[in-house]
């Protein structure tokens, strides 16, 4: 079993060869796709998939062009989230978004690239089609309209009026813990693992996936600056349950995701310190 900062490796040098090679013309879309694929983030979501391979019995190795197929949609959707019509946030973990460094319409051309290219990664994988079939599946639904752009949907629609607590839970379940929960169980598939263990890794992302966007507004909250959140004042589980309370969720939360690994036993150990520092993370 790797490590997850050999995880993490594998992951980054997979997900810089996945860029496909554009010359001439088109010579500027892998600059694109680079820039925004290379932003810093925790590579969460891959690092999931191969983490659920390797519990479910498979090699996790076996498993990396489904965990980049996710972290590419994950970037398509922060790229669009970013641009003016949605978000309009002019930095993206410290450098300027993909639409302040290319321009709104090349960086809504490169979230559209992201996106397609995920899947042609799914279909070209060396798993059997069998599994890539299903993985398209799962992954297309998930990050869908009954998925993250369901999830989307809802939070521009509560823009400029408060949302309470139910439609908090119900946006997040869609928006953040849908594609968490397709790397998950991506990893199972790339390790033909049983419909029970895809059920309990469904499980462990739902409740993953709302301990996470919980803790996010935690972090904003404490933070010296505002988040675009809060400057726009939208609800938020802190501005509705207060620090304390939310920070009681967002464990009890873990503690469910985490109790939904006793399934796996000992094979779930790294999933299980990956959900405890999600947790007690400080960014």
């Amino acid at each position: 079993m790797n490590s997850i900062k050999e995880y993490i490796e594998l992951i980054e040098k997979a997900v810089k060869a996945s860029v496909p090679e554009t010359k001439g013309h088109l010579e500027g879309i892998s600059d694109m796709l680079f820039y925004s694929l290379e932003s810093g983030g925790k590579r969460i979501r891959p690092l999931l998939c191969l983490e659920f391979a390797s519990c479910c019995g498979g090699e996790a190795e076996k498993a990396l062009d489904y965990a980049v197929a996710v972290e590419y949609i994950h970037t398509y959707s922060l790229v669009h989230d970013d641009l003016p019509c949605m978000d309009d946030d002019d930095y993206r973990r410290g450098k300027p978004s993909s639409h302040k460094k290319y321009g709104e319409a090349n960086a809504l051309l490169a979230g559209d690239a992201l996106l397609t290219h995920a899947f042609d990664i799914l279909a070209s994988s060396a798993l059997s089609a069998e599994q890539n079939i299903r993985a398209v599946k799962e992954l297309s639904s998930l990050a869908g309209v009954n998925g993250m752009i369901g999830g989307q949907y809802i939070d521009l629609a509560y823009e400029n009026r408060n949302a309470d607590a139910d439609v908090l839970f119900t946006m997040d379940a869609l928006k953040t813990a849908a594609l968490i929960e397709a790397a998950c169980v991506l990893g199972c598939i790339a390790a033909n693992a049983d419909e029970g263990k895809i059920s309990n890794a469904r499980k462990f992302a739902l409740n993953l996936g709302l301990a996470f966007q919980i803790t996010d507004d935690i972090l904003d909250f404490i933070s010296e600056e505002k988040s675009s959140d809060e400057i726009k004042g939208k609800s938020t589980y802190t501005s509705i349950f207060g620090l304390e309370k939310a920070k009681e969720i967002a464990a009890e939360y873990t503690e469910k995701a985490i109790s939904a690994l006793e399934f796996f036993g000992e094979n779930a150990n790294e999933i299980r310190l990956i959900a405890e520092q999600l947790l007690n993370r400080n960014n």
